[in-house]
């Protein structure tokens, strides 16, 4: 599929005066270079996007010192970014307002080192940690979007519930990644963990990739079904978003020209609205996973497809859904009036 993330800069604005909080964005170097400059030249582009949320890939880990504490460098990246861009000198964006940072959960309470370094180190944007729990299906060949395939059975590792527990501690939030076939292991996570913060990541992917037409709208179901049950737990959040992702099943090599908001919208719809039912604006928020999201769309049309779909909400719930909830659940220190 080629990376479709600079299409469609220039089409028109829906909303633009409706403030934005990106819950969900990465800067990488390989396997596309997706800086600073191009995050900045995206969110510059139209939207009123005034913070976001930077999120692991462990692209810019410290090569050497302790395994454990090299994640640390990533949390020392993006913290200059986000100083560089709280000056205002690059526009009205906090980049990396909030930061979330990778931690191997593996090592249980061995982790505590490195919670306290990047608590030392951002202060002001270290909210939380994710590791990538996706485990995929060996009978088909999902893609890779960014880096290499997270290794298997963490949850089920000895280390997984006291690294939780490390993070509780420390008022820490978890950002969950997982294909919606494990969305029962997030149940069980957040019932262990009741006074944790839990934010699914992508709404709990529905693995549609590689299927018929008929198998998606089986895995609809089950996905439906399965983030219903997660929802009950009040103790876990929904990032709406990475629906650009292939992983899903969304199939746009074929579309003649630049993939606009209408041609998102129609086919997304169906699942944001859905994980908007189950949770509620209040305990939803709008991401852009950029740039694997790019993959599908440009920046602009991808935002101005999740307010199409919302664009019956009320006002109260559209501000929680593009702002609120991700200012409140990552404590964000940055102005929306």
């Amino acid at each position: 599929m080629p990376v479709r993330r600079n299409e469609l800069r220039d089409e028109p604005i829906l909303d633009p005066d409706l403030p934005i909080i990106d819950a969900h964005h990465h800067l990488i170097t390989r396997p596309v270079t997706y800086m600073a400059g191009e995050y900045l030249a995206d969110v510059t582009a139209g939207h009123d996007i005034r913070a976001s949320v930077y999120v692991e890939t462990r692209a810019f880990e410290r090569t050497t010192g302790p395994e454990a504490l090299r994640p640390l460098g990533e949390v020392e990246f993006a913290n200059g970014i986000g100083a560089m861009t709280a000056t205002g000198a690059f526009g009205a964006c906090h980049v990396a307002a909030g930061i979330v940072g990778f931690a191997d959960m593996r090592l249980g309470a061995d982790i505590a080192p490195l919670l306290d370094r990047c608590l030392a180190t951002a202060p002001e944007r270290f909210r939380g940690v994710r590791q990538v729990l996706l485990e995929f299906d060996e009978s088909r060949e999902f893609p890779t979007v960014i880096g290499s395939r997270p290794p298997s059975g963490v949850m089920e590792s000895d280390g997984f519930l006291p690294a939780l527990k490390e993070l509780e501690k420390r008022g820490l939030s978890f950002d969950v990644a997982v294909f919606h076939y494990d969305l029962p292991k997030l149940c069980r996570m957040a019932d262990a963990m009741p006074g944790m913060s839990f934010v699914l990541n992508h709404a709990g992917i529905a693995a549609g990739f590689q299927q018929t037409p008929e198998e998606r709208a089986a895995t609809f179901r089950d996905w439906r079904r399965e983030l219903r049950e997660v929802a009950r737990r009040h103790n876990v959040l929904c990032k709406i978003g990475g629906l650009g992702m292939p992983h899903w099943g969304f199939d746009y090599s074929g579309h003649e020209g630049p993939v606009g908001h209408l041609t998102l919208a129609a086919n997304w719809a169906p699942y944001v609205e859905t994980a908007i039912e189950c949770f509620g604006a209040g305990r939803c928020m709008m991401e852009s996973n950029f740039p694997p999201d790019g993959r599908s769309s440009g920046y602009v049309p991808l935002w101005n497809a999740l307010k199409h779909i919302t664009r019956n909400a009320g006002a109260d719930e559209r501000a929680a859904l593009f702002h609120g909830t991700a200012r409140r659940v990552y404590r964000l220190d940055v102005d929306i009036a």
